[in-house]
């Protein structure tokens, strides 16, 4: 009789549940089942990898095998919180679980664990304040950077003046889907243009009177944040009433092969926000073939490499490692702690000139993150898929959102937190 999915997860995590002392433990929060698999797979796979990569090529991080033991999630919150609570006795150095609900219940288990969150592009937006956040970063960008770089990039398209133009937001009915709801208002009220919110509920499959209203209503332009399913019916329901995809763009988490396969064609056109590139033709991807496909160590088929979800997930393992990096040069042992690996994440400087050391030049924008500063540089690229070719291809430089909006707006949620928690500010 086969395993079930989880019954292999609970081998995995045994199976590791005693890491050597010197093991960089790095646990993988991931979703293999459940409504989002289709998208937690091809991210879960691309971090995994990428350790893989380095333990099998250099011997780990600074001579220190990492071990990657995996938790499944199926993206629901309580049991986010259970496999945090049961690998974090394993010597666990950072975690990146992938879910902005599960985010917000870790936030304060970290910060007494003494453990650091990472959640690249997702999470709690005003992490992005180290003054208050000390153990969660969310460089390079977060969701409020990705609301304010489609409005500039709306911007750019009408000559600088959105006055009267009408925004639909199609959003997932969570914490996720609602982070951007607070800018996109503040925006609204500086450029001019009215916001209309479509929450669409778990998992996303009925969307057809949030579509039949954009039918109605024809806005000039649609903005979506959704997850799995969602993002396919969504594509399609618009599709369906012949809405403009070239005026339909998603946040990062709304832009994968997954969602636009499914409309073939219709979906041509379609754009999407990212923090990093995608395709197979980065330098790195030579390597993962020869040590980790070709010699039959990858954790999934290899058949989502270079895909928009692999990449993030091999993102994510990539800042993580160099920030253990840091750690290690900052502590003068390649047998960090978790503590250690904070000073990592405080310090890290992500230069271009080591993105193209590790193989993936112009892959994502630099990061010197520091005390104050957990967010990065808030910057993100536009993408259109062209659905003949198959391809992700890029249609702007770099845009950076806009520090005169979103800064206030870090600022009085971050301090709401704080003086919730009783938490002082530090960096001074």
């Amino acid at each position: 009789m086969k395993k079930t999915f989880a019954a292999l997860a609970a081998a995995t995590i045994a199976a590791t549940a005693a890491p050597a002392m010197a093991d960089l433990v790095v646990p993988n929060l991931s979703y293999r089942t459940g409504a989002y698999a289709a998208n937690g797979i091809p991210y879960a796979d691309g971090f995994n990898d990428y350790f893989t990569l380095l333990n099998e090529r250099d011997g780990g991080i600074g001579g220190e095998k990492v071990v990657v033991p995996e938790c499944e999630t199926a993206y629901n919150t309580e049991k986010g919180v259970e496999c945090y609570e049961s690998t974090k006795g394993m010597g666990a150095l950072v975690y990146n679980p992938l879910s902005t609900g599960i985010t917000y219940q870790l936030i304060p288990k970290v910060s007494a664990d003494g453990i650091t969150l990472y959640t690249p592009g997702y999470g709690r937006t005003s992490a992005a304040n180290g003054k208050v956040f000390e153990w969660v970063f969310n460089y390079p960008a977060n969701y409020w950077d990705g609301a304010s770089v489609a409005v500039k990039h709306l911007l750019e398209v009408n000559g600088g003046d959105l006055n009267g133009k009408k925004i639909a937001l199609v959003y997932h009915n969570s914490a996720y889907g609602k982070e951007p709801i607070r800018t996109l208002t503040e925006l609204s009220k500086k450029h001019g243009f009215t916001l209309v919110e479509l929450p669409v509920d778990h998992p996303g499959q009925e969307q057809k009177s949030q579509w039949l209203q954009i039918r109605r209503d024809k806005p000039d332009y649609v903005l979506m944040w959704g997850w799995g399913v969602m993002n396919q019916v969504a594509i399609q329901e618009a599709v369906n009433i012949k809405y403009p995809m070239e005026n339909f763009i998603g946040i990062w988490w709304s832009g994968s092969e997954n969602d636009v396969g499914p409309a073939g064609d219709g979906a041509n056109g379609y754009k999407t926000i990212s923090f990093h590139g995608t395709g197979a033709n980065f330098p790195i991807n030579d390597d993962l073939k020869k040590y980790v496909l070709d010699a039959g160590k990858g954790s999934g088929a290899a058949d989502q490499v270079g895909t928009v979800l692999y990449s993030r997930g091999m993102y994510a393992a990539m800042t993580i490692s160099e920030a253990i990096r840091k750690a290690q040069e900052i502590a003068g042992t390649s047998a960090v702690n978790a503590a250690q690996v904070r000073e990592g994440f405080e310090n890290l400087n992500l230069t271009e000139e080591r993105l193209t050391e590790l193989g993936l030049p112009d892959f994502a924008q630099p990061i010197a993150a520091s005390c104050a500063d957990h967010g990065g540089p808030g910057s993100a690229r536009i993408y259109q898929w062209d659905a003949g070719g198959k391809t992700w291809n890029s249609v702007s430089d770099w845009i950076v959102s806009d520090a005169e909006v979103l800064d206030p707006l870090v600022a009085e949620d971050s301090a709401a937190f704080a003086a919730e928690a009783g938490i002082t500010e530090r960096c001074n």
